[in-house]
């Protein structure tokens, strides 16, 4: 079981993604920037991913997970299924559900599908970051039901990271507790009485497109080039 970190429980809202980003950098601001890797749920993720990765000098990618949904409640995961093909499946789940073989076979290649348009999408200015031996903050812009956020650090723990961490700005108790047992700790800035839509506790939740996300993670890969300049001329 991992350590749950709860910066405050009361129901305050954010001015936006980009400020909970930077309120969670300042958290994680002691990690060592050259042994960490910051992973952002698309598509809201990226933007508090972006900020927690400049706060921390940083390594930044985009964690391509998709959950196995449970048959009849679409927002259970049951399982995950990350970008190169790593696949995992929480027996005890499967068995609740009664998830049988056939439906799994077929939920895992819809979920293939929807990884190989986001890797269409995604993967043409960045390769993946390896984790094996990173430390791995996973982020997204809030957790309701956990699920996404689930099968994400299922999948990041399958690549052996050194330590596993979920960040996240807002999130229901609930899934906290659900969470703490996935990852080594899991930080959260706001664990309210009563979480109804992570939309509630910003002043600004616009819609994130595909192209910011790419905007994002090309802005990434030029300040990675001219940092690796910078450190050649030294």
């Amino acid at each position: 079981m991992g350590k749950l970190r709860v910066v405050s429980y009361n129901d305050d809202v954010f001015q936006d993604r980009q400020e909970a980003g930077r309120l969670l950098g300042d958290v994680l601001k002691d990690l060592p920037g050259s042994e960490t890797v910051v992973l952002g749920i698309p598509r809201g993720g990226m933007v508090v991913a972006e900020q927690i990765y400049r706060r921390l000098n940083s390594e930044l990618d985009i964690v391509l997970a998709r959950k196995i949904r449970a048959p009849a409640d679409p927002e259970l995961a049951i399982g995950s299924i990350s970008e190169d093909g790593r696949f995992f499946l929480n027996k005890d789940l499967v068995l609740q559900v009664n998830a049988d073989k056939d439906y799994i076979k077929q939920e895992k290649l819809h979920q293939l599908a929807e990884i190989k348009n986001r890797l269409q999408k995604f993967r043409r200015f960045k390769n993946k970051v390896p984790l094996k031996g990173k430390i791995v903050v996973v982020t997204d812009d809030g957790v309701a039901t956990g699920s996404t956020m689930l099968a994400a650090l299922w999948a990041s723990f399958r690549e052996e990271p050194k330590r596993l961490i979920a960040a996240i700005p807002v999130g229901a108790r609930s899934s906290l507790e659900l969470l703490v047992n996935q990852a080594d700790e899991v930080i959260v800035l706001r664990a309210p009485k009563y979480l109804g839509a992570v939309s509630g506790f910003y002043a600004h939740f616009n819609q994130v497109s595909d192209e910011e996300v790419l905007e994002i993670l090309q802005k990434s890969v030029k300040e990675k080039i001219i940092l690796e300049k910078i450190k050649e001329k030294k």
